[in-house]
């Protein structure tokens, strides 16, 4: 019976076959979502490819938009490190959940923030045809708990095939806050 309602739930749109993605209901405090997020899980990408203890570092620039610092080790926890900078900027400032991303001009990709935890201890990034998911922490690690509520409402609620996720390995010794 879930299996139909969810089924049912994510076939509304004529077009993609699943309703339009929805991003958090209240408006994101761009100063509190600053400074560091280790990646959890996320749907395999080829700009990803081989990575391992994702994070994401993102600050405010003078122009108002946002500096955004990827980094990850290639292959192994203790694997060359590769980062990639870019910038990013809100498109809805209604909300300040949808911004796009640009690592290389003139091409941008759409950072939409779905989920995001009451104190900002997480964030879920999707896209809007469902193409790309991250689940970030604040912290390198995330309880099993969260987790699994996290993918429970992926599935249910945003429509997204949460069997893609990819698992991101992470230093269990590492120690976190959003201003590291």
């Amino acid at each position: 019976m879930t299996t139909v309602l969810l089924l049912v739930a994510c076939g509304q749109n004529s077009r993609t076959g699943m309703p339009p993605l929805e991003t958090v209901s209240q408006k994101v405090d761009l100063n509190r979502y600053l400074g560091k997020w280790y990646e959890i899980a996320r749907y395999d990408n080829a700009f990803q490819k081989d990575c391992v203890a994702s994070m994401a570092t993102y600050s405010m620039r003078p122009d108002g938009n946002i500096s955004v610092l990827n980094q990850c080790r290639v292959s192994t926890l203790e694997g060359e490190l590769k980062s990639a900078e870019g910038k990013a900027w809100v498109v809805d400032p209604a909300t300040n959940a949808k911004l796009k991303v640009s690592f290389f001009w003139p091409f941008s990709g759409d950072y939409w923030i779905i989920e995001l935890g009451e104190h900002y201890e997480y964030a879920v990034v999707g896209h809007p045809n469902r193409k790309y998911l991250w689940i970030l922490s604040r912290t390198p690690q995330m309880n099993d708990a969260r987790y699994n509520e996290i993918l429970n409402r992926l599935a249910s609620t945003h429509c997204y095939d949460t069997t893609r996720l990819v698992k991101t390995p992470q230093p269990s010794h590492l120690q976190s806050s959003k201003d590291d």
